[in-house]
């Protein structure tokens, strides 16, 4: 890779499947495929995330601009900073190449990838990528030269980032000369704050050296940025050093860059001082046709002198530097590789831009969520240090337990084994235990106020066992992971179960070492306490039905076992009546309990965080009882016709709708809400044991709703909606009250018909509020608006996707019903016809500056206060401009600025009387609402044009669309509906697949195809690379497509969305890692297609013979075979599969040719709907 002169091959990155050598597609480049944006600087630029098996990070931008370090932002090789800044540096900060090329005609200086310029040469740029997400590659091509530039960036473990460049002869010989390297490198130990705010005073601590004997460039601070009066010595350094280059002088700065470009002469450096550091070799190339030069840079941040000295007598022999880089990059490639490929992440189809989304899918979604380290295999050793860590009570009193178990052990061994231990803590812990790796927090430069950290292994290089993030993000890509791995989904259960409050919610963060909260910052803008819902109850719901999926039965055994516990967040909703005035602050934080929560942990370890009973032990609960309290906690906020009432303090899956908090109702959370009520109402059918207060929560809340149940389907008016709301709200005050004082220990047995008419009359209200929220042109309101002077009056927003993906999620709609819903959809103003594809909510037209502030005459008359201070000659609320126009003051945000601002008038504007402010108030306060319509405020998602804003795509919404049709068209299937319907559906979910990113260009999509982004502006390319939701979703529709499916702990193949173009046109082979995780092929003839399932080969082959049937056959290790039944392996057979035992060795599935009753293609041709 790194040393060699070599002859090009002729067809190497210049043919795709679809076309020339200037054509966009997948391509072959040095033995591997690729996608290859051509002139890809016609696009504006777009920023990309590189991956590999390790700590290192690097974002990039097409521009070239690069960002990249270790493990997290403050250990950055260059500069850390926003996506843009990133775009805009390239040429300054990361790589740089300059050529001066001997020509008949003199001499020309090229730089390649630079801004082009008018009159500049034609040159020709093309930029790769793998599926997998390990390589981008840059490509310039100059005619006129006869000279074609390479840059490659790759990462290595051990090595650290890594620049290949490739200078090639194409049809003439070549003499140039060189300048090639590293700029802007950072010295270890710089922090973000500091490469931001003292950029300046840090580089008059930076020194750079080179190492003569082996050319090791050296980038470190002579000493730590300090104004304190002791020593603070800096005993880190950041390395760069090369292989492939001989005889070379070396630049560690960028002082004589312009001169090598202008011809002038250029001084070696061997030391430099107060500057920016870098690393440039300069050299000689002579070229013959066909030849090709490379050669690569190498950079890693703190390196202490011991690995210096040790790098040092590597390089001593560049041969084996080279062949040691080339091992450590294949490496770090192989097992990323292996990673996905445990995820099911192999797939390989006719369409080899579906499989190759798919692939870069799996990654992120392991990238967020961790995959398991070793499978279903347990290291006890760490077993036991988690539990150490959690309660090491339970470990001192489970250690003869541990004692008897061996080094390693199997998962559901080990929960069968603390099962029958009898200690509760002890099962709790392992059911909870999860062995994932590779998990990291979200964050790069395009999401700046997230901050990752990546920690693969500990100070010894073993694999770390570890998982972190948001608990919003974390468990919907553990749904995705379930489905390779499902002997773990009751463990994601049980952290998320376990992780709930008492009051019914979550907190904010989940990780291996237990529960984390936010803490008021009052000082940062962006800093907030309070819960989600929605996520909240479809997470669950997702989970517990892909249980019930696996493993009929699990979850009846755990209804009414107290082996749960209640998460004890220091958060404290506030009584109804407290919400009903001030329903935007209803949460306050309790530093005593803060405090107490505080003290546990140093006792009892992380278990400290959970709730404690009278006696001090943990309070424990069913998985009834859990899936009750959070029904419950919704079911307190219900607001008949209207919604689930957004009282505390966070929006919903759209953070953008901030402002509907206190105001707001969610459609969304009811539509979900029904999923979780239908999914209870087929769990909950025996008697159930309960603590007393969640008895009483249950007998209050379905008093409540029995009342007024024969009202539901008619409809409330405003005034009786308040009467409901009111019963409503006591009952999650009364309750609240008595947990936040403590849980008594009594426990209650709560007969099963009573959970049932609860549930019965629940869903009667919630059915029928969604169906009054069906709109007159076929959607759902998604979101509305709770009006509180005079009952409880319901006003509506606009049409908004979310509210058609929960209600085609809920289960509410009949097939038919549901593609009325999705052709509605197709045919309204969320359909962007440039993308194919929906935005969050319609874009609109909107005022100019001038027209936004201004007031009619009538307004202005209509408060004459305004006049008043205008002949006052204040300007403190309202100015009058030379037009005689009025409008208000620029220090004006909102309402609550207009008060305060009248409260100030009084004694401070001569002639202005706290009686005519008192008697004009509510006019200027009228005319101000009817000027900017703050009523209507939805949050930053009306006032912004990217991310969650006006005009945008949000490609995880369009995700779970594609899903939510999925789920109906298999729905249809099941219950036998009308063909034309089951056809319909069909339809539309290929119509949605259509406008994914990896079915455009690069031109239509802004970006690599194949790769996720998060959303998509109006008027430009994908933004956001990488660790977006949508990957969990198509995750999951992708099994869907391709036919299987778990039903009742059953295999099942119906590959009723599978497309003519999923099969293969020619023999290929299949490469993917079987459950032993060893590298494994299989050849695959014509007419086939294979993925992996919980990592056995899935092999599908069209079968054209006439009266051919479906038929699967799983092939044992033992050399039998097992025939499924219709499509079906049977439960002994599918166990096998789902607990990766190796038993099963390859599924063969014989698919009879068919043509499908539908034409997605030709849909997206006309653009005609469904």
């Amino acid at each position: 890779m790194a040393s060699q002169t070599s002859t090009l091959a002729p067809t190497d990155g210049t043919e795709t499947a679809g076309g020339g050598p200037d054509v966009s597609g997948l391509v072959d480049l040095d033995g591997r495929r690729f996608y290859r944006i051509a002139s890809y600087d016609d696009l504006p630029p777009f920023f990309m995330t590189l991956v590999g098996a390790s700590d290192l990070w690097l974002f990039i931008s097409s521009t070239g601009g690069v960002t990249a370090g270790r493990e997290q932002a403050d250990r950055a090789l260059f500069t850390y900073t926003t996506e843009d800044k990133v775009a805009a540096g390239a040429g300054r900060t990361g790589g740089l190449t300059l050529l001066r090329v001997a020509t008949a005609h003199g001499t020309v200086f090229w730089q390649p990838f630079a801004p082009r310029r008018p009159g500049d040469p034609n040159a020709v740029r093309h930029l790769y990528k793998d599926p997998l997400g390990t390589t981008l590659v840059f490509e310039e091509t100059r005619p006129d030269l006869g000279l074609r530039v390479r840059v490659t960036w790759r990462t290595a473990a051990r090595f650290g980032v890594v620049r290949e460049v490739g200078v090639a002869a194409i049809d003439r010989h070549a003499d140039a000369e060189v300048l090639d390297g590293l700029v802007d490198l950072l010295p270890a130990g710089v922090t973000v704050q500091t490469q931001g705010e003292l950029s300046c005073l840090l580089d008059a601590y930076k020194r750079a050296e080179l190492d003569d004997a082996t050319g090791l460039g050296l980038v470190y601070l002579n000493s730590t940025l300090t104004d304190k009066a002791d020593p603070s010595e800096s005993l880190a350094t950041t390395v760069a050093w090369q292989v492939g280059l001989a005889d070379v002088e070396h630049l560690l700065s960028t002082r004589h860059v312009e001169a090598f470009a202008a011809g002038r002469p250029v001084v070696a450096e061997r030391e430099v001082r107060g500057e920016k550091g870098a690393y440039l070799v300069r050299a000689r190339l002579a070229l013959a046709p066909g030849q090709e030069r490379r050669w690569s840079v190498v950079a890693d941040i703190d390196q202490s002198a011991a690995d210096v000295v040790r790098l040092q007598e590597l390089l001593a022999d560049p041969s084996a530097a080279a062949d040691a880089l080339a091992a450590d990059v294949a490496r770090t490639r192989t097992h990323l590789d292996l990673l996905v490929g445990t995820a099911d992440g192999a797939q390989v189809t006719g369409d080899e831009l579906a499989a190759a989304h798919h692939r870069a899918n799996v990654l992120f979604n392991i990238m967020r969520g961790g995959v398991p380290a070793d499978g279903y295999t347990v290291s006890t050793a760490d077993l036991r240090a988690f539990v150490a860590q959690r309660s090491p009570r339970t470990l001192t009193r489970s250690a003869p337990w541990f004692d008897a178990l061996g080094a390693s052990e199997q998962v559901d061994d080990l929960v069968e084994r603390a099962d029958a231990s009898g200690d509760p803590d002890l099962l709790r812990l392992v059911r909870e235990y999860l062995p994932l790796t590779f998990s990291r927090r979200h964050g790069d430069p395009s999401r700046p106020w997230n901050r990752f950290a990546i920690a693969l292994t500990d100070e010894h290089g073993r694999t770390r066992v570890d998982f972190q993030g948001n608990w919003r993000d974390i468990f919907q890509n553990w749904e995705a992971l379930a489905w390779s791995f499902p002997e773990y989904v009751e463990s994601m259960v049980a952290v998320f179960l376990d992780a709930t409050t008492a009051d019914g919610y979550n907190p904010y963060r989940i990780s291996r070492s237990g529960i984390d909260w936010e803490v008021p910052e009052p000082d940062n803008p962006w800093a907030n306490i309070g819960y989600w819902s929605d996520h909240q109850v479809i997470y669950l719901v997702k989970l517990l039905e892909a249980s019930r999926r696996f493993h009929p039965g699990r979850l009846e055994s755990m209804v009414d076992r107290a082996v749960f516990t209640h998460a004890d967040v220091p958060y404290r909703i506030a009584t109804y009546d407290q919400t009903l005035r001030e329903p935007i602050a209803t949460i306050t934080f309790d530093t005593t309990a803060e405090e107490r929560v505080a003290r546990r942990v140093q006792a009892e370890g992380a278990d400290g965080r959970l709730v404690h009973g009278p006696d001090g032990d943990l309070v424990r609960v069913s998985l009834g009882e859990k899936l009750l309290l959070i029904v419950l906690a919704k079911l307190v906020n219900l607001v008949p016709d209207g919604g689930i009432w957004m009282n505390t303090q966070r929006p919903e899956w759209n953070d953008a709708n901030n402002a509907l908090v206190g105001k707001g109702l969610s459609v969304v959370t009811l539509a979900y809400l029904r999923r979780a009520l239908t999914f209870a109402r087929d769990l909950l059918t025996d008697d159930l044991t309960t603590t007393s207060e969640l008895a009483d929560l249950l007998s209050d809340v379905r008093g409540a709703l029995a009342a007024h149940a024969d009202q539901a389907w008619a409809g409330f008016d405003d005034r009786g909606r308040r009467v409901v709301m009111d019963a409503l709200g006591a009952a999650g005050t009364a309750y609240r009250t008595r947990v936040y004082a403590g849980f008594s220990g009594t426990r209650t047995r709560v007969p099963a018909h009573a959970v049932q008419a609860f549930l019965a009359d629940a869903l009667t209200y919630v059915d029928a509020a969604l169906r009054a929220n069906r709109r007159d042109d076929g959607l759902y309101h998604a979101y509305n608006l709770l009006d509180l002077r005079d009952g409880a009056r319901v006003g509506h927003l606009q049409e908004m996707l979310e509210g058609q993906v929960a209600v085609l999620s809920s289960g509410l709609l009949t097939p038919a019903e549901a593609l009325d819903l999705v052709r509605a959809l197709r045919g309204s103003a969320l359909y962007r016809p440039d993308q194919h594809s929906y935005q969050l909510y319609p874009d609109r037209d909107l005022p100019t500056f001038l027209a936004r502030n201004l007031l009619t005459a009538a307004q202005a008359a209509a408060a004459p206060l305004l006049g008043a201070l205008v002949a006052a000659g204040d300007t403190s609320v309202v100015l009058r401009d030379v037009r005689g126009d009025h409008r208000f003051a620029p220090g004006l945000h909102n309402a609550r600025d207009l008060a305060d601002a009248l409260d100030a008038l009084p004694g401070r504007v001569p002639g202005v009387t706290a009686q005519q402010v008192a008697h004009g108030r509510a006019a200027v306060l009228d005319v101000f609402e009817q000027v900017f319509r703050h009523a209507e405020f939805t949050g930053r998602s009306g006032s912004f044009f990217a991310y969650e804003g006006l005009g945008s795509i949000y490609w995880h919404m369009v995700s779970k669309l594609l899903l939510a049709v999925q789920e109906n068209h298999e729905r249809a299937v099941a219950v036998g509906a009308d063909a034309g319907v089951v056809a319909g559906l069909a339809a539309a979910y290929d119509d949605v697949r259509r406008g994914l990113g990896y079915c455009k260009s690069p031109e239509v999509y802004g970006a690599f195809p194949v790769d996720p982004y998060s959303h998509t502006p109006a008027g430009r390319g994908a933004r956001q690379p990488g660790m977006t939701g949508q990957v969990k979703e198509e995750v999951l529709a992708r099994l869907g497509e391709l036919g299987l499916r778990v039903e009742d702990g059953r295999v099942v193949v119906r590959p009723d969305l599978l497309r003519p173009d999923e099969w293969r046109t020619a023999p290929t082979t299949f490469s993917f890692h079987d459950v032993g995780r060893r590298a494994q092929e299989l050849w695959l003839p014509a007419g086939s297609l294979a993925f992996t399932f919980c990592q056995v080969p899935v092999v599908y082959r069209r079968v054209d013979a006439p009266g051919a049937a479906l038929a699967v056959v799983a092939h044992r290790a033992d050399g039998t075979r097992v025939e499924g039944v219709g499509g079906v392996l049977d439960a002994a057979t599918s166990r096998c599969v789902f607990r990766r035992t190796g038993d099963v060795v390859r599924i063969d599935v014989q698919v009879p040719a068919r043509e499908r009753v539908h034409g997605p293609r030709s849909l997206v041709r006309t653009g005609r709907p469904f």
